[in-house]
């Protein structure tokens, strides 16, 4: 099958669909507004870092690349949660000893899937070609490179060109989607937190490190280099806010909030001031997918062209990659059926999309403030104790999302829910061992798989 696709996008999504399809026989060409690596500097300070998860794990297994990637993970196995009087707790994330994630640069992993893609599958790449517009009567979009401008067209073209999408806003602008970009108003700032003089690590590596101030939180996430990316959460407006901390005051906002992390952080004021806000925010389509007019050529979003999430859950990649693993078991199932596949798809997706977008939101309030209640503690034990004793029946619903790749984000939220109510009552009846008893008897009544 040497039918051609073209990829509008060679971010995480755009390289592993590339990579899958290229496996299933189609002629692949990505298109790339960004030079090629080595070509120019990265531009630093514009994403947050990455969390990988058994989805996205499980969608790199398919696509035979997980070896490639593996080496470039670090594992997280809990919270490091930093209180204001310098106190640490450790959260683990999972109630088995294996349950972790792994953190991950954004530019290393997708260095890696686009070599792979390259290298192992022959993928065409064609970089410096920025999408200006779409046909949408046609299906034909408009690149513009060094060269000049040019169109393409074929049967199936993919937009995984990001939660900006140029694809999707052209045809939001032409009526043929419904798409709405809701802001949060928070933003966040990249900051760097150095190796020791020795080379070690300033903190402890195998955990996420949080320090959650109620309105805002600071968290660190290790890397290769044993230095830590600190991402810094604040209200665009207020105080504090961007509007208010800048690079002349930072110093005394981080001795007041997060003054553990202070003196790990040499370079703060300069890094600070170097950086913009980044934006936050949820994209939210209907439908993820166009068949034109003319010719009969299908344009499909994936991945945050369709559904960008926040970050707060770290699901937007596995969110995305858990895309492209679905989207190419239905090609090797029906063939260029481009429409068929294009409806399946979302239909296979959207609940799903729709719960993880909720549940990200959620677990904001979660990090930087719910987390303080010694209360939180005291749940995510209870929880524990309940999955030991029901295995497989009660499953936290951070590990559903986090470990249990079988179990979509939709009937993560639906049973997240129902257990929600079993804790509720039972942390309200009183000690531990009361809680206990009560949570088991609600188990047992209200969830039935």
């Amino acid at each position: 099958m040497t039918e051609p696709i073209a990829i509008v996008g060679a971010g995480l999504s755009g390289n592993l669909l590339a990579i899958l399809l290229a496996r299933e026989g189609f002629a692949v060409t990505v298109y790339e507004r960004n030079p090629a690596p080595g070509e120019a500097p990265r531009v630093a300070g514009r994403s947050i870092n990455l969390a990988l998860a058994a989805r996205g794990i499980r969608a790199l297994e398919l696509a035979d690349a997980f070896a490639a990637v593996r080496p470039l993970l670090l594992p997280m196995r809990g919270r490091i949660v930093h209180e204001s009087d310098r106190t640490e707790r450790f959260l683990a994330y999972g109630g088995q000893r294996d349950e972790c994630i792994w953190s991950v640069s954004r530019h290393e992993l997708n260095l890696k899937l686009l070599e792979f893609a390259r290298e192992r599958w022959r993928v065409d790449y064609r970089f410096e070609h920025s999408c200006i517009d779409l046909d949408v009567d046609r299906a034909v979009a408009t690149l513009r490179s060094p060269a000049g401008e040019r169109q393409i067209g074929p049967r199936l073209l993919l937009a995984a060109d990001g939660a900006g999408s140029v694809i999707r806003r052209r045809l939001a602008t032409a009526g043929r989607v419904a798409a709405r970009e809701d802001l949060l108003d928070h933003g966040y700032r990249e900051l760097t937190i150095p190796a020791r003089a020795d080379g070690a690590f300033a903190l402890v590596p195998d955990g996420l490190h949080i320090w959650p101030r109620g309105g805002f939180m600071l968290i660190a996430l290790p890397n290769l280099d044993r230095t830590f990316t600190a991402t810094l959460f604040l209200p665009h407006e207020g105080r504090p806010g961007f509007d208010s901390v800048d690079s002349g005051n930072v110093a005394a906002f981080f001795a007041e909030h997060f003054s553990d992390a202070l003196p790990l952080m040499p370079a703060l004021a300069r890094e600070y001031g170097d950086k913009p806000p980044g934006m936050l925010g949820t994209v939210r389509c209907e439908p993820w997918s166009h068949t034109a007019d003319r010719g009969g050529g299908c344009v499909l979003l994936i991945g945050d062209a369709a559904h960008a999430i926040v970050p707060f859950h770290g699901q937007g990649m596995n969110a995305a990659f858990e895309d492209c693993a679905s989207l190419a078991r239905l090609v090797a199932e029906l063939g260029p059926a481009w429409p068929e596949v294009a409806e399946r798809f979302e239909a296979a997706r959207r609940d799903n999309a729709r719960a993880i977008a909720e549940m990200a939101l959620e677990n904001y309030d979660e990090m930087r403030d719910t987390v303080r209640d010694p209360a939180f503690e005291r749940r995510a034990a209870l929880s524990f104790e309940l999955e030991r004793r029901f295995p497989g029946r009660f499953i936290p619903r951070y590990s559903m999302v986090m470990f249990h790749p079988e179990i979509g984000y939709a009937e993560a939220q639906r049973r997240g829910r129902i257990q929600a109510g079993i804790l509720d009552e039972a942390t309200a009846a009183g000690d531990d061992a009361a809680s206990l008893g009560l949570a088991c008897t609600l188990v047992e009544q209200r969830l039935r798989l």
